[in-house]
Formats: C-alpha cells, structure tokens, sequence
C-alpha cells in the first residue's frame, strides 16, 4: 500500500498537487481558526481525492472537534476520524491522537507531564502507525529561537514511542521540522504542508508500506 502523508494545511489542502495512493493522512490543522464552513470545506477537498482510505486526526488550529466535536465529527463524511482511538487498514493498526504540549490558547493543549502522558499510555503497544499532531522530542521539532534552535517536541512522547516501536510515527505542528529523520525502528515523518510563514510550501511525503511491515520503504517528498 502507499501512503501519502500531510499536515498544516490550514484550509489550502489544494495549493499543491495530492499524489495517487492506496492511504491519504492528514495529520491535523486542516482549518485556519477552526469553523465549521472549515470543516466542510475541507470534506468537499476530502471527496475530490481518489484514495481507498482517508485518515485524518485534528491539530490545535482545529476548534470545532473540540468545541463543537459532534457537529464537526459529523461533517468528516468521505474519511476515517480518529481521536485517542485506532482503525485497522488491511492489516496495519493505526492510532491518532491531536493532543500537544501547552501552546498559548489553542486547541487540545495539555501540560507536559502527568497529562500528556496519561494520553500516550492510552496508544497499544502493537501501533504500527502512529498519528499526532505534535512531534515527539528530538524529530521534526526545531523552531528558530534568538539565533538558534529550540526543541519543542513531547519528552513523554518519545517515550511512548520507544515503548510501542511503531514502523512509522506521523505528525505535524511544527512547520518548520518538516522532513523525515529515522532511528533503528521507527521513521519519523513531520509532514507540515506549509513553512513558517504558513505559505504552503511542502509537498506531501510518500511511503510503501511492504506488506509484512518489517521495515520502512521508499519514503521520499512528491516535487
């Protein structure tokens, strides 16, 4: 199966071409500021694409699935939403989950430690892809900061992440981390469509899953 992977696209899902695959993701901030017209534009975008399976978690831009969750839940028609639960793809288990560290007042803000982790130790431990917002710590999470780098990822995060072993791990948030990185058991992809000045910017990124999943394919940018 292929997977074409996105996130941020803050409502400018068609300013770059989708390409053809078995699986599309979107990894949450889809809407600008949240509203429900948002929502539904982003499903109209959702219907135009031909993938088999559409997977699609919300990010802290994302309001409405957390202030108006049953409306917006209910206007995702053409795609599969997960939030703290899994779905199971011809054989890949694949949970999400929108939450982040604490980020001035957006949506699906929680604290770092007790919280946070209390919603990782919720992901089974038998995830082969593993769906966030944020980026765990240390992949896909610098932001400039007074002339240079911080790391802005979720320690408990990464932690979570070394105890499941997902093949692959999806996220977004940090629009500058985007790109892919890797450790001996899990890609990690920051799949953010648009840069820092939230022009949309990146292409989507794309992997084969190799049917036994015993490791990472192919996983590469669409320019």
């Amino acid at each position: 199966m292929k997977f074409v992977c996105v996130s941020d696209t803050h409502t400018m899902h068609d300013r770059l071409p989708i390409p053809e695959g078995d699986v599309f993701i979107h990894a949450g901030d889809m809407t600008d500021v949240g509203s429900l017209e948002d929502v539904a534009r982003f499903n109209g975008f959702l219907k135009s694409l031909m993938h088999r399976y559409k997977i699609v978690i919300a990010g802290n831009h994302d309001f409405a699935f957390q202030n108006s969750r049953q409306m917006a839940k209910s206007m995702l028609t053409d795609c599969i939403y997960l939030e703290d639960s899994e779905t199971t793809i011809e054989g890949v288990r694949i949970y999400g989950s929108p939450w982040q560290p604490a980020f001035m007042n957006w949506a699906f803000n929680l604290e770092r430690g007790a919280e946070l982790k209390a919603k990782w130790d919720r992901i089974p431990d038998d995830t082969d892809i593993l769906l966030t917002h944020g980026p765990p710590l240390g992949h896909g999470d610098a932001v400039p900061a007074y002339g240079s780098t911080e790391r802005v990822g979720c320690t408990d995060l990464l932690a979570a992440v070394e105890r499941i072993k997902p093949k692959y791990h999806i996220f977004g948030h940090v629009h500058e981390g985007y790109g892919i990185t890797k450790n001996a058991h899990t890609t990690f992809i920051n799949a953010s469509m648009c840069d820092g000045a939230y022009n949309p910017m990146n292409p989507p990124i794309v992997f084969d899953w190799d049917g036994a999943g015993k490791s990472p394919n192919n996983v590469s940018t669409v320019r």
